[in-house]
């Protein structure tokens, strides 16, 4: 092991547990506009006459920071191809969300499938407490505190589709002042 750090060049680290990939170089984005996250990649085998053929399936969260995010599903027969097919399909689901002072305007609870995630507002220097699906959207949409809780089936992809949901049943008080024609 000594031998093989000696021959390793600085910050590297050869034959660790972490597969060489903790001083790795940054992938570059495929998003022009926009940063991704990888929020799931599946691998399907499908089962042939001459044994097996394998496909991926990529679904990625992609947003702005500042309002705007979307999610993008795809898949292919290698990984990246899979991500960069997703990353393209979430460019044209990205769609604008209302933020108040880094928050939620008020508490929201979306539903996808047996997926629950309730979303509440938060004071300044709470932070993003969620787990790893929900705070993937929050924070790709620019929410810096937020309180959230999921209930029943805590599959990624359900949940970040009812964190959506949830998202989508936002309004500012003045979209509601409008609606309703009333002075809050």
């Amino acid at each position: 092991m000594a031998r093989e750090q000696a021959q390793a060049g600085p910050g590297e680290q050869r034959g660790s547990r972490q597969g060489g990939r903790r001083n790795a170089p940054a992938r570059e984005p495929r998003s022009k506009h926009f940063d991704e996250e990888v929020v799931s990649i599946r691998r399907v085998d499908k089962v042939v006459k001459g044994g097996r053929r394998s496909s991926f399936g990529a679904f990625v969260v992609l947003g702005d920071s500042k309002g705007k995010v979307g999610w993008g599903m795809a898949k292919a027969r290698q990984v990246p191809l899979a991500i960069d097919k997703a990353v393209r399909l979430g460019e044209r689901n990205v769609r604008g969300y209302p933020i108040v002072h880094g928050t939620i305007p008020h508490a929201v609870e979306g539903r996808f499938g047996s997926s629950v995630v309730r979303l509440l507002p938060a004071s300044e220097g709470t932070g993003v407490i969620a787990g790893k699906s929900v705070r993937y959207v929050l924070e790709k949409l620019g929410v810096h505190n937020v309180l959230s809780k999921c209930y029943g089936s805590n599959n990624p992809i359900n949940v970040v589709k009812a964190t959506f949901d949830a998202l989508a049943q936002l309004k500012t008080k003045e979209q509601y002042q409008t609606l309703r024609g009333v002075e809050l």
